[in-house]
């Protein structure tokens, strides 16, 4: 078993960097995972990783394994997994499931970095609405003058944009913010 530190976790970032090999990285995150046992992440936390690496890769059914296995393993992250599994079903081209999963997160508790990696998915697979309506709802939870609710307004912001709605008090409340 071990534990696993920021430190660990960096240097197999660097070299996945200089190697330009996700797939490697993948694994050796796998194998960190499956060896947990403390660290200064969640497991959780290292699977998501994980299942990114593995999408880069090109390989998004074991992406959405990973995915899942964090999502069950329910340990602290900053993005709920469950949003990951969505924006992966969608480039599985399962949209249905990804919606199903995206209705199941606005369903239960979720965080602003939740909203945007949502509102960006939706906005990615075409779907301008839903991406300014998690947008505009992830602004409104987080407290003013913060470096999410900013990157929120500014997404939203970008979306209001391609739907062609006019500026709103949001809008400006970003203009103030810089």
């Amino acid at each position: 078993m071990a534990h696993v530190t920021h430190e660990q976790l960096d240097r197999l970032l660097e070299q996945a960097l200089l190697l330009d090999d996700h797939g490697a990285l993948a694994r050796q995150l796998d194998t960190l995972a499956r060896v947990y046992e403390s660290g200064e992440m969640s497991r959780a936390a290292i699977l998501v990783m994980a299942a990114e690496e593995w999408r880069q890769a090109g390989q998004p059914a074991v992406a959405l394994d990973r995915f899942h296995e964090a999502a069950r393993d329910g340990g602290e992250v900053l993005v709920d997994p469950r949003s990951g599994i969505a924006d992966t079903l969608f480039e599985l081209d399962r949209p249905d499931e990804a919606r199903e999963v995206i209705a199941a997160i606005r369903d239960g508790v979720w965080n602003p970095a939740t909203a945007l990696t949502v509102a960006e998915t939706l906005v990615a697979y075409g779907d301008l609405d839903g991406g300014h309506e998690w947008a505009t709802e992830g602004a409104a939870a987080c407290a003013p003058g913060t470096t999410m609710r900013e990157a929120l307004l500014r997404t939203r912001y970008r979306i209001r944009v391609d739907l062609g709605l006019p500026e709103d008090d949001l809008d400006a409340s970003l203009d103030i913010a810089r």
